[in-house]
């Protein structure tokens, strides 16, 4: 008889996973994804029901790293509508197998492993990418990605100044109440001067220009999830040299990469493998829409640190 799964609530997982064990393990992750075959990892591209009478959408997202022994799926909910409600806008869960025998060994919150590993992943870009001696960031939006790329990306540079920008004002405000920054009241004056840029907003237009990013600088984009949306440019996206986690579902699911036809430069993966060379000195993009390789991998891990801890 099978042992009942293990539930791992939101707590726990913010008690357990640490950004200084997180980072090296999704550096580790990109790295055997980009390996392709030889890296032992299979990922189906992702699931999508749309919810059209609820203007929502279902999304699964499986993986299987053999060499990281994990398997797992992440089950996960969009609903844009809900902003301003009091309910999440992304809800998820993930259900963590043993892949030797297919138990079911766990199921827990996706919400903090999502904002977290996207972060890290900003984070092991930023490390290959970011100019020498990077002392501006520059966040647009004030959430939960926000939030978390703020603590990640301290942990590769040394920053002196934090600027934020968010639609709504008084949520940047917020942010830099908690979060030691400056709120700026465009995006211009948030972009021009910074090293390092992170966008993390709902836009889905673009609200980021050319003309105002500082050459060399590195850009981590999350946001624009869809392929119709942008967050920067078709000009910026162009003229930058641009990364990804996936080439593969960069071309089909990035509006920030199809809209402007912009040829991808490298994965992420393929820096941290050495088989690309980064090019610190131009404009960089890493234009990220997150993988299940990384939700696996970070399950696993919240799991071993879960169980070390009973």
């Amino acid at each position: 008889m099978s042992r009942l799964p293990k539930y791992i609530e939101a707590d726990d997982v913010k008690r357990v996973l640490k950004m200084t064990d997180l980072i090296p393990i999704i550096e580790k992750a990109m790295g055997n994804f980009s390996k392709g075959e030889d890296g032992g990892v299979v990922q189906p591209a992702r699931s999508f029901i749309p919810v059209k009478k609820h203007a929502g959408s279902f999304i699964a997202m499986c993986a299987y790293s053999e060499k990281d022994e994990t398997l797992a799926t992440k089950l996960l909910t969009r609903y844009q509508e809900n902003a301003g409600t009091g309910i999440p806008t992304h809800m998820s869960a993930i259900i963590l197998f043993e892949p030797s025998t297919g138990e079911l060994k766990s199921i827990m919150d996706g919400d903090v492993i999502t904002s977290m590993r996207t972060a890290a992943a900003s984070a092991v870009a930023t490390k290959y990418l970011a100019p020498e001696n990077s002392k501006i960031l520059c966040i647009l939006g004030s959430g939960d990605q926000a939030r978390s790329h703020y603590k990640s990306l301290h942990h590769i540079c040394n920053f002196e100044e934090v600027r934020v920008w968010s639609p709504t004002f008084k949520n940047a405000q917020d942010f830099s109440s908690q979060l030691k920054s400056k709120v700026c009241e465009t995006v211009e004056e948030a972009v021009r001067g910074a090293d390092v840029i992170v966008t993390a907003t709902f836009a889905k237009q673009p609200i980021v220009e050319w003309e105002w990013v500082k050459p060399g600088a590195h850009i981590n984009a999350v946001g624009a999830v869809n392929k119709k949306w942008q967050e920067l440019s078709s000009e910026l996206m162009q003229k930058s040299v641009v990364h990804v986690d996936s080439r593969e579902a960069a071309m089909k699911e990035s509006g920030d990469v199809i809209i402007s036809k912009t040829e991808i430069f490298a994965e992420i993966g393929d820096l941290v493998n050495g088989t690309k060379e980064a090019q610190k000195e131009k404009t960089t993009v890493f234009k990220s829409l997150g993988m299940a390789m990384e939700d696996a991998v970070s399950a696993k891990l919240v799991y071993d640190k879960h169980m070390e801890n009973q």
